[in-house]
This record gives C-alpha cells, sequence and structure tokens, in this order.
C-alpha cells in the first residue's frame, strides 16, 4: 500500500469519526476510483504506481472544477461550495505544484533535450515535460507555456 493510500484510509477514518459529509463524499470518490484504476491494470490486488494515483486524483480534481463551472453557471452556489470544499480535500493529496521558475525551468530543459525548434515539435516536448513534471504541473498549463515558448 502506497503512502497515499493509507493516508486516504486514514483520512477516511478522521472524516467519518468527525462526520464530515464533503470530506467523507470527496474521499469515497477517490478511494473508489482508485480502485477501479487497480482493477483495470491487473485485478483487485495490483498496486498502482505514485504517478497513476497523482493522475487518478487530478482527474477527480478536474471533474470537479467542471461541476463547479456548471453549477456558477446556473446560478446555483450552495451545490459550488460543496464542489470547492471537495476540491480542498482532494488537493491535499497532490503533489506541490511548480513555481512559474521551475516550470520555466523544465520547459527550458524539455525543448533543449528534444532538440525542439517549432510548434512541430510541441508533442514531444510537452510528453517530455510531463515526465519530468511527475504530476506537479497540470497538462493544460504545461501545454500552454510550451505553446507559448515554441510559438
Amino acid at each position: 500500500m502506497s503512502d497515499i493510500t493509507a493516508q486516504l484510509q486514514e483520512d477516511l477514518k478522521s472524516a467519518m469519526r468527525a462526520k464530515d459529509v464533503v470530506a467523507l463524499n470527496a474521499l469515497r470518490a477517490l478511494k473508489t476510483a482508485l480502485t477501479n484504476a487497480a482493477i483495470e491494470k491487473g485485478g483487485l490486488g495490483s498496486t498502482l504506481e505514485p504517478a497513476e494515483i497523482v493522475a487518478i486524483v487530478r482527474k477527480q480534481v478536474k471533474q470537479r472544477h467542471e461541476s463547479l463551472a456548471q453549477y456558477a453557471a446556473n446560478e446555483r452556489p450552495e451545490l459550488a461550495a460543496i464542489e470547492q470544499a471537495e476540491i480542498t480535500v482532494l488537493q491535499r493529496y497532490l503533489p506541490a505544484a511548480l513555481s512559474a521558475e521551475e516550470l520555466d525551468e523544465l520547459i527550458t530543459a524539455a525543448i533543449a533535450e528534444t532538440g525542439a525548434t517549432s510548434k512541430a515539435d510541441l508533442g514531444k516536448v510537452i510528453k517530455l515535460a510531463q515526465e519530468k513534471a511527475a504530476g506537479r504541473a497540470d497538462g493544460k498549463t504545461l501545454s500552454q507555456a510550451v505553446m507559448k515558448r515554441l510559438g
């Protein structure tokens, strides 16, 4: 069991004891997503790599951001507040995000390593930058920064 999975179990217990419904719902959804991914990978007993776990947490956060936008657009502030609270709970499981300077250095290194000179090399640079970021930057931010540099 990874550190994140163990922490998730402890946080679930704490949320149950505290009767924190919002945290409990977010953590149960995350646990279900992790279990489903493990089953897809190789059966119920298989373990996920830390990078896979981070990707799943990012996906859960992204889903809640999308729901938050929908609720805000449809003037449902009470539901938007719940989604925002769940995002806060889930973000505890993500590694610290890269600073703007660190992201810039990472992209510079990826461009140099791939020898990219134009937008035609965009895919190679983004792929390498995502590997180097190891889940500390979301794909959208990363790709926008790379496009700016190669543009």
